[in-house]
């Protein structure tokens, strides 16, 4: 089964309901998801990169690497901006890091530890707060709040989903 690749996807916010008590479900499950995921892992595998794209540590690594960014949008929306701030495109950030020289266990710990700062910023707002609205730089589209946490559950889940497939064609 092939995955779309992240910069292809394509993205509907059309939906009225208020979603954000599931989004921060997924958001604050994501440290404990990949736990559980790289623990049946040997460690022999999570430096491999396999199809020259990223390792189980690099996107473990690449994860914490757009912490700031997510933390950094919800500045923008509660600070009222109109246009959230760019993304790096060409991750840099990833690219330089080395997180294949880091042990899984303490980019395990630096995610949770990222991810739990965020989450404890989500879970204080209100109703006006979560429906503000600003574009999205890349994808050229208005979000709201909600909308922009769930697009970082989706990409949660866009890198589990590649840890996976590594796991699974590396005869894990």
């Amino acid at each position: 089964m092939s995955k779309t690749k992240w910069f292809d996807r394509k993205f509907d916010f059309d939906y009225q309901e208020n979603i954000f008590p599931s989004i921060l479900e997924r958001l604050s499950g994501t440290p404990v998801r990949l736990e559980e995921k790289i623990a049946r892992l040997p460690p022999e595998i999570l430096a491999i990169r396999w199809e020259d794209k990223w390792s189980v540590l690099e996107n473990i690594g690449h994860l914490i690497d757009l912490e700031p960014l997510w933390q950094g949008r919800l500045d923008d929306f509660l600070a009222g901006k109109t246009e959230l701030r760019p993304a790096d495109l060409q991750n840099t950030k990833t690219h330089e890091a080395g997180h294949n020289h880091t042990a899984a266990a303490d980019l395990l710990r630096l995610f949770r530890r990222v991810r739990e700062e965020t989450v404890a910023r989500l879970l204080p707002l209100d109703d006006e707060q979560i429906f503000r609205t600003a574009l999205h730089p890349r994808l050229k589209t208005p979000m709201r709040l909600m909308d922009s946490f769930l697009f970082v559950a989706e990409h949660d889940d866009h890198h589990l989903a590649r840890i996976t497939e590594i796991q699974r064609n590396n005869a894990v």
